[in-house]
């Protein structure tokens, strides 16, 4: 199958919110919480996309004749492109039937180690979804990046634990899900962490400790003096807080503050290797990507994730070539137009 016909599955499989758009924008999912769509006013998912589309490349083609480098390395693990696969939750809440959220972590960890790439997974109210998609990591290596929910102290700490016993390459927790209706009355001490609290959670973690929800410089200054290794700039999808900018909006200012210090990785509304591009150009070191992976497990499972992968990387490498940059180390914000 072709990306067009696994999209055109997908529409049969997935539903009632997820529409399976040819281009997921955010638009026909609008206002649908919970569910896909934003919050509030539904602008921020719809703004999380749009915005890369503002943004140009300068094409460049006076340069060496050679093939463009797409290997990215994280934290001494190295894969074919510099994306990975956001972690994405309630399935059947959000997405249909088809799949519950232990299914999905367990083809999405499988197909994206397959693509020379590696999935996120996410946590929830069910206490046993974390542990199992953990456990289907350390099938591959420990190629994946557990995220874990801002939880009280001892459960953050216990799944930080589970982390560790796979030998995870990564472990991150998605700090802006305090704003997510479930967590709220999950209890008091669930939600929002100070710099302290931070620091403990970091100092407990055995592998690099990547902080998720980061939109402003001082939040990811807050990260990296709790002892972060890596930082998401990430709104959620706009499903946490109405109102806020696009992540490409916030990525500049703070790459320019903390790049070379904290790995940076960038979350929302990129669905090609064009706009791949345009996040390391704008200071990004690698980028995540959510809903285009449940349409393509929902339209065709793994042959949806090797085909997608696989699209990423082919406009990954032409946009490269076209404007010059034969690695990723190569690619600069004067490679962007509208900057």
């Amino acid at each position: 199958m072709n990306y067009s016909e696994i999209i055109e599955a997908a529409r049969t499989q997935v539903g009632p919110v997820c529409k399976a758009c040819p281009v997921c924008n955010g638009l026909a999912c609008k206002n649908h919480i919970p569910g896909p769509g934003s919050k509030g006013s539904g602008t921020v998912f719809a703004r999380n996309y749009s915005a890369w589309q503002e943004y140009f490349v300068n094409m460049d083609t006076i340069c060496e004749n050679r093939e463009a480098d797409t290997k990215f390395d994280f934290f001494g693990n190295t894969f074919e492109i510099p994306v990975f696969a956001a972690p994405i939750g309630a399935m059947k809440l959000h997405y249909g039937d088809k799949y519950n959220d232990h299914q999905y972590n367990d083809i999405l960890v499988r197909s994206c180690a397959e693509a020379g790439i590696a999935a996120w997974v996410g946590d929830g109210v069910d206490d046993t979804m974390l542990p199992d998609a953990i456990s289907t990591i350390k099938k591959y290596g420990g190629r994946g990046v557990p995220t874990i929910k801002p939880w009280n102290r001892d459960k953050v700490l216990g799944k930080l634990e589970c982390a560790t016993n796979a030998g995870v390459m990564a472990a991150a927790m998605d700090v802006d899900a305090a704003g997510l209706p479930f967590l709220k009355n999950y209890g008091s001490d669930a939600g929002s962490k100070t710099v302290a609290e931070l620091s403990e959670i970091t100092a407990s973690a055995k592998m690099p400790f990547i902080v998720k929800g980061i939109m402003t410089v001082k939040g990811a200054q807050k990260a990296l003096e709790a002892g972060a290794k890596g930082i998401v700039v990430s709104n959620h999808g706009g499903r946490v807080l109405d109102g806020c900018p696009a992540t490409a909006d916030v990525l500049p200012e703070i790459a320019d503050a903390v790049k070379g210090k904290l790995m940076i990785l960038v979350d929302g509304g990129i669905r090609t290797g064009l706009d791949v591009f345009k996040a390391i150009a704008l200071g990004a070191d690698a980028v995540l990507i959510g809903r285009p992976f449940v349409t393509m497990i929902y339209g065709a499972g793994s042959e949806g994730v090797a085909v997608y992968v696989n699209k990423l990387k082919a406009e990954l490498k032409d946009t490269m070539s076209m404007c010059g940059a034969h690695s990723l180390s190569e690619i600069s914000r004067d490679m962007i137009y509208g900057f």
